[in-house]
């Protein structure tokens, strides 16, 4: 009966279940991705009856009912025939030589893979000359997409391009932004990849960084929302893929650009007194250039961007409120500068028809400058307690090496894949804090130094079949992060200098995966299964006041399994089960407590063991000429949920933000996507999803800075977001974008955050004969987005609202040669 329990769902299953019910019958709409042609390869070999290659034999494809030529090849000196380029349908594959008796082959090309190998197809002799056949096909709609991911291009969003990649993503139907963290159908555990890979810019295994990256560098995001085996298991809300620019043409070729623009364009609510200014009118810079050479067998490419912004990061007012009657009225504000510089460089070499080698690396630098105040007032701001003024000074710096070697197997589509990827990122920061109280004022100050190193070896194998194809693959990964805190205490220092030293994070993850995908005119289907096996050790300095050494190992299995059912060529139904893992990152465990804010202490915990999570979904899509709508009803559980946990301790009024395993949570929704070209000039996509989170009741034990409890009541919210996209196509290679968000209120750890609203706007022109092209775009054009939270903790509540910089204008220019 405890198995049982795990698959428990909440009531508000039924009221999502009716939502679900109204959406199913909006007629109209496609899905929010970008359209996408599927084109893909279909190869075979031809033999005769003694199994002996026949070269130079006629192969022709032709649709199925109208016999209609569609494209035809002849095999090689081996026996061997490709034929690329082969929309989805149904056809015939017709095999012809003269002194043999003709073959016909049914022929069923679906969307699940780009290549296909059929069975060896064999002639028998004959006397008889044969007739020449000509064979038609039907083209099927190329309105089509991948069973597992949906792709979007990022220089298809005008509203926010010249701006980060966070920023490009806030447009993206199934995401919204949350405390600068990317969600997916409200949850916050995504894992966000580079090519495919994890790295140490946006987090191995999390997201971070994500608001410096600019957007002029990528190609194209990707959105999974049901990953298969051959992703790594961590990220239970699905994975978010950034594709970086990479040109192929013949010759010399490439992109330069230029972005500018201002922020917080006015003060959208005052200072409390005796504090710094605000930032006001704040500059953003982006130049970027992307070259590429190719001759013969050698392709060289490089990407430069710089990212240079000002930006009012934060603006919170809070207002805390004791179950002594203490009020305590709080501002944080930060004026940061930022310079994030990337440089992307390698080479492709095609050894020969059969073998490439690539080599490619990447640096990047980021520069973080905060300058921060935080003055404490009584209830009615007559008496200030105290003012926290703070200088962070945080350099990042990433260093790539990837090397890849593909080998091409005979039938087109059949892969051997090994890689070596190695990566070090550090982290030097540096905070400087001046303490003022009514009667004295200390300076204090501490410095982290933190080194990561991760190398990564992968093996993957991919073998087309005649309805499908297998994948299977390997990969160990080897990391570790050691750390170094250092405190410099001022004056009656608030700092807990016992709490600094050193602390070393190692990870070994070896991991093997299995998939199978099978296609016909009825079935889609895709059985996949990850084993991976972690051993985590975090080696903590002997001498800290609170934490020793800790660590954990598993060896667990991750399945994952999708079915879909083509009710004809328009609509089909869909169902995916997937179980995966949420490890605690390298910064979740830190020991060391942060004074980034005076009075509300973060501190990691590395007693944090993983979260892992089961998903059921189904789905119902419908395609037409001019859209498609697509719908689908999720269920997620997960056991050990991680959050953080807001306590106070005895005899103090600070608020301690530690990380914990709670109780099971919950996260039940429905997702629906419509998409319609009106006109030829109008076109819009429309993304809802409604869904309730809920967290069971939960105790835990916080270690620090002393043993205390903290137990919770059942939380429970429905809430979900509405996005609409409508693309204008105006006369004169004018292209007009605008996107409109609304967010419901959604829970968050001991609280919930507000509803949201926003509107953004972009429009851009095509000059210079297609090749140039300028834009300007507006985020936030009604100043309404706010952040306003009210939370319910041990001995407290309080209330926020937070008047960041939301409200940014740019101008840009790109041309292409």
């Amino acid at each position: 009966m405890k198995a049982l329990q795990c698959f428990a769902i909440p009531k508000s299953f039924f009221k999502i279940l009716a939502l679900s019910a109204m959406l199913f019958f909006i007629p109209g709409g496609t899905t929010l991705c970008t359209a996408q042609t599927v084109k893909v390869t279909v190869s075979g070999v031809v033999n005769d009856s003694h199994k002996k290659a026949l070269p130079f034999v006629n192969v022709v494809v032709k649709t199925e009912k109208e016999a209609v030529f569609v494209t035809g090849t002849v095999t090689s000196e081996e026996g061997r025939f490709k034929l690329t380029d082969l929309s989805p349908g149904s056809y015939i594959l017709e095999v012809s030589f003269i002194g043999y008796t003709s073959r016909t082959v049914p022929l069923f090309v679906g969307t699940l893979s780009d290549y296909l190998d059929i069975p060896a197809v064999e002639l028998e002799e004959s006397v008889t000359a044969l007739n020449e056949v000509i064979v038609t096909a039907a083209k099927p709609d190329d309105n089509t997409e991948k069973m597992d991911k949906k792709s979007y291009a990022v220089k298809d969003n005008i509203s926010q391009a010249g701006g980060s990649v966070l920023q490009a993503m806030q447009n993206l139907p199934g995401i919204t932004v949350q405390d600068g963290k990317v969600q997916l159908r409200g949850n916050e555990k995504v894992t966000v990849l580079v090519d495919g890979k994890q790295t140490a810019m946006t987090g191995f295994g999390g997201q971070s960084g994500l608001d410096n990256i600019p957007s002029s560098a990528i190609e194209k995001i990707e959105i999974i929302n049901n990953p298969s085996a051959r992703y790594d298991a961590n990220g239970n809300a699905g994975i978010i893929n950034i594709i970086y620019k990479k040109n192929k043409q013949q010759g010399f070729n490439g992109k330069v650009g230029f972005t500018t623009g201002l922020g917080a364009l006015w003060e959208r609510h005052e200072n409390l007194p005796s504090i710094r200014p605000q930032y006001q009118a704040t500059p953003k810079i982006n130049p970027s250039v992307s070259l590429n050479y190719r001759k013969n067998n050698i392709n060289a490419f490089f990407q430069g961007d710089y990212l240079y912004t000002h930006t009012l990061n934060k603006n919170e007012f809070v207002t805390r409120t004791y179950n002594d009657g203490t009020v305590i009225n709080q501002h944080t504000k930060r004026n940061r500068n930022t310079g994030f510089l990337t440089l992307k460089a390698g080479t492709d070499w095609n050894i020969d028809d059969r073998n490439t080698l690539t080599v490619s690396g990447l640096f990047s630098s980021e520069k973080i400058i905060d300058r921060g105040d935080e003055p404490f007032f009584n209830a009615d701001l007559t008496e200030r307690h105290r003012l926290w003024q703070f200088l962070e000074d945080e350099l990042k710096t990433t260093a790539m090496f990837s090397g890849t070697y593909q080998h091409k197997f005979k039938e087109a589509g059949h892969l051997l894949n090994i890689g070596l990827h190695y990566t070090f990122h550090r982290e030097d920061e540096k905070y400087f804090f001046d303490n003022i109280m009514p009667d004295f004022t200390g300076k204090d100050a501490f410095k982290l130094l933190s080194d990561e190193h991760v190398t990564d070896f992968t093996a993957d194998y991919i073998r087309p079949l005649k309805y499908g194809r297998i994948e299977g693959g390997l990969k160990f990964r080897r990391r570790e992060i050691p750390t170094n805190m250092q405190f410099f205490p001022g004056l009656n220092s608030p700092l807990d200098v016992n709490a600094g030293g050193w602390a070393t994070y190692k990870e070994t993850i070896p991991a093997l995966y299995g998939n199978y995908i099978f296609e016909n005119k009825k079935l889609e289907a895709e059985i996949g299964l990850r084993l991976e096996y972690v051993n985590l050790q975090y080696d903590v300095n002997p001498e800290h006041n609170t934490y020793t050494s800790n660590g954990y190992n598993y060896t667990q299995p991750f399945p994952n399994v999708r079915f879909a059912y083509k009710i004809n060529t328009r609509n089909k139904l869909s169902f995916f089960y997937n179980r995966r893992v949420d490890r605690p990152n390298e910064i979740d465990i830190r020991i060391f407590p942060k004074y980034d804010d005076a009075e509300i202490i973060k501190v990691g915990n590395p007693d944090l063991r993983p979260q892992f999570t089961n998903t059921l979904e189904l789905g119902y899509k419908n395609n037409w000429k001019s859209g498609s709508f697509y719908t689908a009803l999720y269920h997620r559980f997960a056991n050990g949920t991680i959050t953080r946990i807001a306590s106070t301790v005895p005899g103090s009024n600070l608020i301690y933000n530690i990380f914990q395993n709670v109780n099971k949570s919950y996260n039940t929704g429905i997702e629906s996507v419509i998409s319609q070209e009106v006109t030829q000039w109008l076109k819009f996509n429309l993304n809802a999803n409604f869904y309730e989170n809920q967290i069971d009741a939960f105790t835990v034990t916080n270690k620090y800075p002393v043993t205390h409890t903290f137990s919770a009541e059942k939380q429970q919210q429905f809430s979900g977001n509405t996005k609409l996209n409508t693309i204008f196509n105006l006369p004169k290679d004018f292209d007009l974008q605008l996107t409109t968000t609304y967010l419901l209120p959604d829970i968050i750890p001991q609280g919930k955050i507000e509803s949201r609203f926003s509107v953004d706007m972009g429009i851009k022109k095509s000059i210079q004969k297609g090749k140039g092209e300028l834009f300007l775009n507006a985020s936030d054009l009604f100043s309404t987005l706010v952040i306003k939270k009210e939370i319910q903790g041990d001995g407290f509540n309080y209330t926020s609202r937070d008047y960041y910089e939301t409200q940014v204008i740019r101008l840009g220019y790109n041309y292409k040669f």
